[in-house]
């Protein structure tokens, strides 16, 4: 089938999925990292994760919104990316996952409102850690590849935008109720296992957005993409595939990327 490539600053397909998104009554996507069993061998993990806003371009609600611009402040909207996010407990078996394998991951959205399943190939990068700690400035390091200045100019217009903030505001997004499962005990461990710490329990409500136990477990995941596919189901008599492959940035004109239409 036919192919082509294309410059331009943000990625070809994002207007398409996101206007999917947009539709969908919840943001859930299908994550799949792999893993290595007890013999060694690799093989394949699948969990349901809630999709967030794009990296740079948080959507708050306004519970949160007001939070924030009482107690941190807001970073300002300054940054763009095509990197869709998730949120996680640093304790969870994908972010070891995603550490052994490199941030080796594919996501798979069926987009029911718009008949249209979308699949995601790229690298996860987990963040949300102190600067200071192992892995962390690597990962923002790989996150800022993928992001771009909103204003031709390349001036940082709307205040001083920090890494800090911006996972704050992610944490804010979550209800209390949410923001207490950051505090719940080790997922995946027995219940037989009985937490020392008092304040690792069920059913806790989290008001402060740095509560220093709710804080130091949870992460913002940020997906860079490489390769993406849609598969548009409208008409199920003549269906279409298309499949984008990230090539590289273009100085000028920014990524570049290779549309290829597939048979379905």
């Amino acid at each position: 089938m036919a192919s082509s490539a294309s410059s331009a600053r943000s990625a070809p397909w994002r207007r398409l999925f996101q206007d999917h998104l947009s539709k969908m009554a919840t943001r859930e996507a299908a994550l799949a990292t792999i893993a290595r069993d007890p013999q060694g061998q690799w093989t394949p993990r699948v969990r349901y994760v809630g999709l967030r806003a794009f990296w740079g371009q948080p959507e708050l609600h306004p519970e949160a919104e007001k939070q924030l611009k009482e107690e941190d402040g807001l970073n300002p909207t300054i940054f763009e990316s095509d990197m869709p996010t998730f949120t996680t407990d640093i304790r969870m078996e994908k972010a070891d996952q995603l550490a052994e394998s490199g941030g080796v991951v594919e996501a798979a959205i069926w987009a029911k409102e718009a008949n249209n399943q979308w699949r995601i190939k790229g690298k996860a990068f987990i963040i949300g850690a102190s600067a200071e700690e192992e892995g962390e400035l690597e990962a923002r390091k790989q996150i800022q590849k993928g992001m771009w200045l909103r204003d031709a100019g390349g001036t940082a217009v709307g205040g001083e935008w920090s890494w800090e903030k911006e996972v704050t505001t992610y944490f804010a997004n979550h209800t209390p109720v949410m923001r207490g499962s950051f505090k719940n005990p080790p997922p995946g461990h027995p219940v037989t296992e009985t937490p020392t710490d008092p304040n690792i329990k069920l059913g806790q409500k989290v008001y402060d957005l740095h509560d220093p136990t709710a804080r130091k477990n949870f992460r913002v995941v940020v997906i860079r993409p490489e390769e993406v596919e849609r598969l548009d189901l409208n008409d199920y008599e003549n269906p279409k595939r298309v499949q984008w492959k990230y090539i590289g940035d273009d100085i000028e004109k920014g990524q570049r990327w290779v549309e290829t239409e597939l048979w379905a």
